[in-house]
């Protein structure tokens, strides 16, 4: 058989044609923190940094870390991002990712961007947007309750759920600006009982935050009391060791709680930065101004259902005017927080209620010490009558013993009876100083 022309015996190295890179499915639920296992499937991790593409088996890229995607739905996935990507896709400043990182693990803040909120409150570190949640190290103890608040409230509460099966009669009071449904102002009126996107977020990570406090709050207080009512019975040098650790750890708790409810009542002080939170406000008025300007463009609003009636220009100008109740209304957002304000002023109380009952046990130890240091002092001043009345009779038999001649010597039986009215005198003498040191009030009773 002969050769076909163009082939060889050899096998010609033809340059790889790359597949093009297909997109990830959406990522299915993972049970963190769940009795199931997590599925094997290695589309559920995206790497994200210069490409955002999906890494199979790929190595951590330098700067990355581990975050957790939530979408209004309550869908999550779990992204390794570097600073860069979380950057241009949250739209923040970079030194806001220094609020989130180890150096300010303990403090509190919660800050209004342009088309994000940074939060961090305690161990929930988390960038909020108008349409998604990136929480940071999602899989830590204590940030678990977090992620599992997130996926049960979220699909119950997201106001903009199964926006896109509205019937044909819902779809008259809506706008559309290519990517999502949004509602005219007169027809949200049914829906302002519920927050924004953002705001129930904000509220499951305070709701969180004050949970977790309340709760180390009583672990302390069911430490703090049995420690302390053993140093009131016993004052021992175990027991003060142990006071001594309550009150470091009460005062860690207390600067931690008064960070976040110091934030808090900042936030309170300032309707301006209230304002500036309302991230869907902001994002319903840009969608809206898209669509008026495409509107006016063309002369018309277009629409991309036939059932949509055309909106009157009157009721068009209010898309852009009207924002829920206006910009300046904080209204929600200020009950919001109040409400937390008042629970953390309550854990704040509870902690200054413990702190005063070591206060006052510790004034209860030091009269302990204090009257035992009396009742000492009054016997060694006792003791120092004694001595002065005993040395008093030895100067007596001092002054007998030596070789001086003196009557008294050649007096039969003397002796018992000096020795007798010597010691008798010592004890008057003992009585007399004993009996003046009481009335001058140096001895007690």
């Amino acid at each position: 058989m002969g050769k076909k022309p163009g082939s060889s015996s050899r096998t010609i190295g033809w340059p790889r044609l790359r597949r093009p890179a297909r997109s990830p499915p959406p990522a299915p639920m993972l049970p963190i923190g769940g009795s199931s296992s997590p599925p094997n499937n290695s589309n559920s991790i995206i790497v994200g940094g210069g490409g955002g593409g999906v890494g199979k088996g790929k190595k951590k890229t330098g700067g990355a870390k581990l975050w957790m995607r939530f979408d209004r739905s309550g869908r999550s996935e779990l992204v390794e991002c570097d600073k860069s990507a979380i950057v241009r896709r949250a739209a923040i400043p970079a030194r806001d990712l220094r609020i989130l990182g180890p150096v300010f693990s303990h403090s509190s803040s919660i800050l209004a961007r342009e088309k994000a909120m940074v939060v961090n409150l305690e161990f929930i570190k988390a960038i909020v947007t108008a349409e998604e949640v990136l929480l940071l190290e999602p899989l830590r103890q204590e940030v678990l309750p977090f992620v599992d608040q997130l996926r049960q409230q979220l699909p119950h509460k997201s106001p903009f759920q199964g926006a896109g099966h509205m019937d044909e009669q819902d779809n008259e009071t809506h706008v559309s600006t290519g990517r999502q449904w949004l509602p005219v102002p007169e027809a949200t009126e049914g829906l302002q009982y519920d927050l924004p996107f953002e705001f129930q977020v904000l509220e499951i990570a305070l709701e969180v935050v004050c949970t977790y406090l309340d709760s180390s709050v009583a672990d302390l207080e069911r430490t703090a009391y049995p420690v302390l009512d053993e140093l009131a019975r016993n004052v021992s040098t175990k027991n003060l060791e142990h006071v001594r650790t309550l009150k470091s750890n009460l005062t860690r708790l207390l600067a931690r709680v008064q960070k976040v409810r110091d934030e808090i009542e900042h936030l309170l002080d300032d309707n301006e930065d209230m304002a500036h939170l309302y991230l869907t406000r902001k994002w319903i008025q840009n969608q809206q101004s898209e669509a008026l300007l495409g509107a006016a463009a063309s002369n018309s609003i277009v629409t991309t259902s036939p059932h949509l009636r055309r909106l009157s220009s009157a009721r068009s100008g209010s898309l852009v005017t009207s924002n829920f109740q206006g910009d300046n209304d904080v209204e929600d957002l200020e009950m919001l927080l109040e409400a937390y304000f008042m629970q953390l002023d309550g854990t704040r109380n509870k902690i200054l209620s413990v702190r005063e009952y070591i206060d006052d046990t510790e004034d209860y130890v030091n009269i302990q010490l204090d009257n035992q240091r009396n009742e000492l002092i009054q016997l060694q001043l006792t003791l120092t009558i004694a001595s002065f009345a005993i040395a008093a009779e030895t100067l007596i038999a001092g002054l007998f013993g030596m070789n001086i001649p003196c009557t008294l010597y050649k007096i039969n039986g003397i002796f018992g009876f000096f020795v007798g009215g010597s010691s008798a005198g010592c004890v008057l003498l003992f009585l007399l100083v004993l009996g003046y040191a009481r009335w001058k009030k140096l001895l007690g009773s």
